[in-house]
């Protein structure tokens, strides 16, 4: 720990010392109450006495005063390099600043022996870096349905001399999507785990590409899509004026990059009846099987595997033209996606269980139809069968029928009586009614006559 008693004018430390090892990770240090973080720096010395060499590597986290008071650090826990290391915290005061005041910065433990008692911070300054933060689309206008990749990338040119490194990139990935997710597109996100390092070269130069965001949109409507500017930050450090082989010969800093906003136009489809219903993408049709036969009466099963590219989740189930010849139940479905290479593809499979009762052949064609829109030729197209089904044996369509609920009327059969009924009665009661009638109407005239 610094000293308790710290000026406005000047910075409260903690210092990591790890003896005889690298410090190759380790949590965030606290926040203290009453003060802000100003930034890390990183130290190491090396010490060889009678021949043996021995090493200390330590960072150290500034803080600044933002008003005087009394503060307390309570005990905190960090991890560094996997080991977890405790402190009971301390009390901190704040004074007024202090006139000439000298920045306290933490002792290197080998500071006195090499003769270093000049307690001045070393000199940063900020190196010109040659990196930047973009977004890239692969479509500028699209169709309804139609899909385009979006990726976010850092980029640095291999003559980037500026030290930079990651800063909480999951957070910042976080903040990120809930900013660009458009309400009128489905996203299929490839969900990037890792950030890797990509050579690529475009302008004249070389870069270093680090993807951290991938995925496909599929608009809804017509209108646009659009992604505005977004910001990403990186750590990225300050290095010492005078490099010294002991001490901290860089400070960590921050610099937000922004990426370019953009808006994808999105067409409305040409005019088919289907048009607010079919799937938009490349799509082909695999069968299970090109010809089969079967008995009459007897079960099968038929695939119809939709594959290709586009918005595999929401592909509809073929239609269906069902006749007294073709019995199908509801399909089966199964689906498969993949997602890499700014593409997602796949397969969605729609299996049926087929009957057929007559003897016959049968064309597949005749019975399943699914109609989408190629937005490469821009227009729509239909997949259609070309599976054939050779049926043999005796007709089974009485069986089929008797074997059926025809419910409603035919429910009753077996329980009602089946003698003759006389329906002539239903006249003789209308003629009743009508004379009662006749009579209330003279009784009511005649009523009427008397009161006159």
């Amino acid at each position: 720990m610094g000293e308790n008693e710290v000026a406005l004018n000047e910075t409260f430390t903690i210092k990591v010392i790890v003896s005889g090892d690298k410090i190759r990770s380790y949590d965030q240090l606290p926040e203290i109450p009453g003060f802000q973080k100003q930034g890390i720096s990183q130290s190491s010395s090396m010490n060889i006495v009678n021949g043996q060499m021995s090493s200390t590597n330590s960072v150290i986290q500034y803080y600044k005063p933002l008003r005087k008071g009394q503060f307390s650090l309570q005990a905190f826990k960090i991890a560094i390099n996997g080991i977890s290391a405790s402190s009971s915290g301390t009390s901190i005061t704040v004074v007024d600043a202090r006139s000439n005041a000298q920045s306290n910065r933490a002792l290197d433990p080998f500071d006195d022996l090499f003769g270093r008692t000049n307690p001045d911070q070393p000199e940063y300054v900020e190196v010109e870096d040659d990196a930047f933060f973009s977004l890239t689309v692969s479509k500028d206008e699209v169709y309804v349905g139609e899909g385009f990749s979006v990726s976010f990338a850092f980029y640095m040119s291999e003559s980037n001399q500026a030290p930079f490194n990651f800063h909480e990139p999951g957070k910042q990935l976080e903040r990120i999507i809930n900013e660009i997710k458009p309400g009128n597109a489905w996203e299929e996100n490839f969900n990037i785990t890792s950030i890797q390092p990509e050579r690529v070269e475009f302008g004249g130069k070389k870069w270093t590409k680090y993807k951290v965001y991938e995925a496909n949109f599929y608009p809804f409507n017509a209108g646009t899509v659009d992604f505005p500017s977004v910001g990403w930050e990186m750590i990225k450090y300050k290095v010492a004026k005078n490099p010294s082989f002991f001490g901290s010969n860089r400070l960590q800093d921050f610099k937000t990059f922004y990426s370019q906003p953009k808006a994808i136009k999105v067409k409305e489809l040409p005019p088919h009846p289907l048009k607010n219903e079919v799937s938009v993408g490349n799509y082909r049709l695999r069968e299970n099987f090109s010809n089969m036969e079967v008995q009459t009466g007897e079960g099968f099963t038929y695939d119809f595997i939709i594959t290709g590219e586009g918005n595999i989740s929401s592909i509809r189930p073929p239609k269906v033209n069902k006749g007294q010849k073709l019995n199908t139940f509801d399909p089966n479905e199964q689906v498969q996606i993949n997602r890499g290479r700014g593409k997602v593809t796949g397969m969605k499979e729609f299996s049926y269980f087929i009957t057929l009762n007559e003897a016959e052949v049968v064309p597949l064609k005749d019975h399943f139809e699914w109609i989408y829109f190629n937005p490469q030729l821009a227009e729509y197209d239909t997949l259609i069968p070309q599976a054939v089904v050779s049926v043999t044996g005796e007709s089974r369509i009485n069986q089929a029928i008797s074997s059926s609920r025809l419910g409603g009327l035919y429910d009753l059969i077996e329980v009602e009586d089946n003698k003759l009924l006389n329906q002539g009665y239903k006249s003789y009661f209308s003629s009743l009614i009508n004379i009662l009638l006749l009579l209330a109407l003279i009784l009511l005239a005649y009523l009427i006559v008397k009161k006159k």
